[in-house]
């Protein structure tokens, strides 16, 4: 497996979160080959800010792999994380971060501001711009469509 097949099941789960009406974002945690945490975005429905795609992503991997340090874990992400997320990527000790979309509203890893090259005792490797048109598109078409129903 590769990163397009983790990117790919991160774009599934950005899909069903704007199925159900909430910003298309998805996030995997991978362990070797293995998909060890799922998440995507639940703000709307949850009416909870911490309901981000990584927090349930981390969580969920935390809960199977039997602690919080995920330092042999990828992320993979189709929106690039915002300052709450991009500090618990770090604190969850996550290797390397994987993202779609750049974010130049609340984007903390190079849009806005990159936490990643603050002094903090865990700076994650970096994949920016994966599959980027793919993670944008969903986005785009995403908030097209609600724009639209506004209209109606």
């Amino acid at each position: 497996m590769n990163d397009s097949f983790f990117m790919n099941e991160a774009l599934k789960l950005a899909r069903e979160a704007a199925d159900e009406g909430e910003v298309p974002v998805g996030a995997v945690v991978v362990l070797g080959d293995e998909i060890v945490g799922r998440g995507r975005n639940r703000r709307e429905k949850g009416k909870n800010a911490l309901a981000h795609a990584e927090l349930e992503a981390i969580d969920e991997a935390c809960k199977k792999l039997g602690g919080w340090r995920l330092w042999q874990c990828d992320m993979y992400v189709t929106l690039e994380p915002c300052p709450m997320c991009t500090g618990a990527i770090i604190n969850s000790r996550i290797k390397r971060l994987v993202y779609g979309a750049s974010d130049y509203k609340a984007g903390s890893c190079g849009s806005v501001v990159n936490l990643f090259d603050l002094p903090y005792n865990h700076k994650p490797e970096m994949v920016s711009g994966f599959m980027q048109e793919e993670c944008a598109e969903i986005l785009t078409e995403f908030f097209k469509q609600l724009r639209n129903k506004k209209k109606d």
